[in-house]
């Protein structure tokens, strides 16, 4: 059923795109209601899929202006059972709408991928907490029990790999791989950081990747930074050490403030989306591995094309 789960063409050199924040644009542009964040709710909702599809339309197009690859990354963030739980999903309905996000994925990449421009399906998965503060804290084979379920799920439906995002402590990151390793998936983690470049956890980016690869045997196809501006963590890759090779993709915030600002925040910060794509550019210049590139709070395709524009 799946494409690419075999062999992800990530790891070739070419350019890959992928969509911004996902959640902020639906609660700020469209003004949608997302219980506890949860974008997967829309896939119930009459016409959902269609507003889930017309959002991804845009960076498609951008991808292919750009002769890009593209990672169609799900909207099920928040479709494991403590979240959904809390809005009133039980297991059934849970596995229906992480496969409909699939399947919702599948029907895009086999309308609009192209010869040489792989789209790459991938299943979102977050944090069992909140992902700005170590709050609730799993033990790696707790970890590794809560986000099998929904890793098994995803495992049985189109999508070429795992991408576990806003992590930011390592018991859960190591819990993630071994369910991914035991459902044969591929997995991408990605760290967030706090203005510092540290993990809310306090552990170096440095440390995070070189431990969880160290316990896992390196399985994480690569490793991702996102939920946090270029101007936070960009001291933290300036070392050149083999480490850093390991990062691939970067899904930046739109603005400078830290979680905690923006948790208090009314208001989207949208930051300068020239600005955004000149830190890119030179994060690129400076880290050749880096092929993924994307958004994550307060950006939209205005950011993607941007960051298109400066690193092509």
């Amino acid at each position: 059923m799946y494409k690419y789960r075999d062999s992800i063409p990530i790891n070739s050199t070419g350019l890959f795109l992928t969509d911004g924040g996902l959640e902020t644009t639906l609660v700020f542009h469209h003004h949608l209601d997302l219980p506890e964040f949860a974008a997967f709710t829309l896939l119930d909702q009459a016409n959902g899929i269609e507003t889930l599809r017309n959002y991804y339309l845009p960076y498609i197009r951008t991808a292919r202006e750009q002769g890009a690859g593209f990672i169609l990354e799900s909207p099920t963030w928040r479709a494991s059972r403590a979240w959904a739980r809390k809005i009133g999903y039980d297991v059934d309905q849970l596995e229906s709408v992480n496969a409909s996000a699939i399947s919702m994925l599948a029907d895009l990449r086999r309308e609009f991928e192209m010869p040489g421009a792989p789209m790459v399906i991938s299943g979102c998965i977050g944090p069992y907490g909140d992902g700005y503060q170590v709050s609730e804290k799993l033990t790696v084979s707790e970890a590794e029990e809560y986000h099998r379920e929904q890793i098994d799920i995803l495992s049985r439906t189109e999508a070429d790999l795992v991408s576990a995002f806003t992590i930011n402590y390592n018991e859960e990151a190591e819990g993630i791989v071994l369910a991914t390793k035991a459902s044969n998936m591929p997995v991408v983690i990605s760290f967030t950081t706090e203005t510092d470049g540290r993990l809310p956890s306090g552990k170096t980016l440095k440390d995070a990747v070189q431990e969880l690869d160290d316990h896992t045997g390196a399985y994480p196809v690569y490793y991702m930074i996102n939920c946090a501006h270029p101007v936070h963590f960009n001291g933290a890759l300036k070392s050149g050490e083999p480490w850093v090779r390991r990062i691939r993709a970067i899904r930046a915030n739109a603005s400078e403030k830290s979680h905690e600002e923006l948790d208090a925040s009314t208001e989207l910060d949208e930051g300068n989306s020239q600005a955004l794509g000149q830190w890119y550019r030179a994060l690129k210049d400076r880290l050749p591995d880096l092929s993924v590139f994307g958004g994550c709070c307060g950006t939209d395709v205005s950011h993607i094309r941007e960051i298109a524009r400066a690193i092509h």
